[in-house]
């Protein structure tokens, strides 16, 4: 794991190494400094000359300029590596993310996605600083003042020693009892953005069902429950501070009382006063940096768990790839399914789609009716390789799926949903998706055809009005037209209509179908709808029924040979009459 977060470092490798350096180099100024005060001390205390004060001065002088130089070169060395791992690490795992296939996205929802690209990276970030400084600096100043007080205070050095067996396993403790929390509570984070993600997105209808209240106790009861476990986790954490302190204080109370016995008693022939000063700081040296490796090891703990999950992401291997020699030209729209099935998941019960065989020559028009969950879209998916066929396979124009290049294959197909998505930008921003070269003139011409000059017409700013993120400040009807001029924009050799005319009126659909015929007249469109009307005109119609085609045919032939399709049929006129 750590290996492979390691690779995020790259370009920031030589302000990594350089941190740690640094850090050794203040260590060592800091650990020569009491030392020098002690002797500077003692002389004082024997009489000596000005001159022997001020050499020692400048040497205490030049060792805190050191020091200060140091501890600020490793600042900025950390300061830029870190934030510079963390700005790799998240582009590593949003690029990773953008290469998923459908199936690979369906193992993480949405919401663990962004804590792992937010909250995670954050506290692999404060690990990561914290390992390469004073992860560093702790166990070297503990080394270098642990020597330096046994050389100064001889056996009194064992007196704070001692005090290691008992904070290490006081620190031991913690972690045992912490780590289990901080791996927990990820999962609860995950639900608690997953219940802000799902709220918001669903405004209106919490809003039109006057659910508000209910919304704000399951926000609450998931924000409590990650507060619950965090509290636990800091009372234990809190146990750290205290004891530390005791150890300290506990230190620097036999310390005194022993020194000071030893300094009347030998009459400062086995330490003297400068000897005890330096004492006391070594000591604090050395508790403060067990004190700050306590602290490490808590981050540590906390980061151990956001390392894993965001290494699962890393990690995780695309169940779509290229080909070793991908074919990157697609011939033609034409499209085939020979013996088909498939599952999304290897453990269910049963295939989604079972035994599909069907030829559509390029440039026709098929629409595809069935009830929900009879396998309309996880058909069309299979199109652009959104996800593997489990059996048999799918090709276009001629040619297996699976052997064209993932980019080029997409590029020539353009799929319409029924829940359209639009991004924060302006109407000609998002128009340009289909074509990003597209004239302003082609754009207006576009949206002719596809119904949507009309509105957007009215708009003050015209094609520069600002959409919202999702296409909130549009309506349904909107957003569907404007999703179809950016597929027509596109113009490719298959257009995928996913019931994406649902929110538009008879009159406007039957508009948008007739420019499909003159706009796009040898793209093969794929029109995925629940009126008839929408699709009767059709080159072929499909009925799906239980991840089957249970009907194949033109209009007329279906209602004279498919009960589905005629009882559909008949509800619909039946529904027409009476509302007339």
């Amino acid at each position: 794991m750590i290996r492979r977060l390691s690779k995020s470092i790259r370009e920031y490798a030589f302000m990594t190494w350089m941190t740690p350096v640094m850090m050794t180099g203040e260590v060592v100024c800091e650990c020569f400094i009491p030392m020098l005060t002690a002797s500077l001390i003692n002389n004082i205390q024997s009489g000596c000359e000005l001159s022997i004060i001020v050499k020692y001065g400048l040497g205490l002088t030049l060792m805190a300029i050191l020091s200060l130089t140091f501890g600020c070169l490793a600042g900025v060395f950390c300061a830029t590596a870190s934030t510079g791992f963390a700005k790799n690490l998240r582009h590593d795992l949003f690029y990773k993310v953008q290469g998923y296939s459908f199936s690979n996205i369906d193992r993480f929802s949405t919401s663990s996605l962004v804590t792992r690209l937010t909250t995670d990276v954050n506290n692999v970030q404060m690990a990561f600083m914290m390992i390469i400084r004073i992860a560093v600096r702790s166990p070297l100043m503990l080394i270098f003042a642990f020597i330096m007080s046994i050389r100064v205070g001889r056996k009194l050095a064992w007196i704070f020693a001692g005090f290691i067996p008992f904070l290490g396993c006081a620190l031991a403790y913690i972690i045992y009892k912490v780590m289990p929390l901080f791996r927990a509570v990820f999962k609860k984070y995950d639900k608690l953005n997953n219940s802000i993600q799902e709220n918001i997105k669903g405004i209106r209808v919490v809003k039109s069902f006057v659910r508000e209240e209910y919304e704000k106790e399951k926000f609450f009861a998931a924000s409590d429950d990650v507060r619950k476990d965090f509290t636990h986790a800091e009372k234990i954490l809190a146990f750290n501070h205290p004891i530390m302190q005791f150890c300290i204080f506990c230190s620097l109370i036999l310390i005194s009382f022993f020194a000071s016995k030893l300094i009347i008693t030998s009459h400062g022939s086995y330490i003297n006063i400068g000897s005890l000063t330096s004492m006391i700081t070594y000591s604090m040296q050395i508790l403060m940096s067990l004190m700050m490796l306590s602290m490490i090891f808590v981050m540590l703990t906390l980061s151990s768990a956001s390392a894993k999950r965001i290494a699962e992401v890393l990690d995780e291997e695309n169940d779509l790839k290229n080909p070793e020699h991908p074919i990157m030209e697609v011939p033609n729209g034409s499209i085939d399914f020979e013996n088909v099935s498939f599952q999304y998941s290897a453990k269910a019960d049963k295939m989604t789609l079972a035994g599909i065989n069907l030829h559509i020559n390029a440039g026709m028009t098929v629409g595809i009716i069935g009830g929900t969950g009879s396998g309309k879209t996880s058909l069309i998916q299979l199109i652009s390789r959104l996800y593997d066929v489990t059996e048999g396979s799918v090709k276009v124009g001629g040619i297996d799926v699976r052997e064209y290049d993932l980019s080029a294959l997409r590029d020539q197909v353009a799929v319409v949903l029924q829940k359209n998505i639009l991004f924060s930008g302006s109407i000609k921003e998002n128009l340009r998706w289909g074509n990003a070269n597209a004239s302003d003139e082609e754009l207006v011409r576009i949206c002719k055809l596809a119904q949507a000059d009309e509105f957007i017409s009215r708009f003050p700013d015209g094609y520069d009005s600002h959409i919202e993120q999702g296409g909130s400040n549009v309506s349904g009807g909107q957003k569907q037209r404007l999703c179809i001029a950016r597929a027509l924009l596109k113009k490719p050799k298959i257009m995928i209509l996913d019931d994406s005319t649902s929110a538009v009126d008879t009159r406007t659909d039957a508009l948008i179908r007739k420019a499909f015929k003159n706009e796009i007249p040898d793209t093969t469109k794929l029109i995925i709808a629940q009126r008839i009307s929408s699709v009767e005109d059709a080159d072929l119609i499909l009925v799906m029924d239980n991840g089957k085609i249970h009907g194949m045919g033109t209009h007329s032939q279906l209602l004279a040979n498919d009960a589905i399709y005629k009882e559909v049929y008949m509800l619909q006129n039946k529904v027409g009459e009476t509302n007339e």
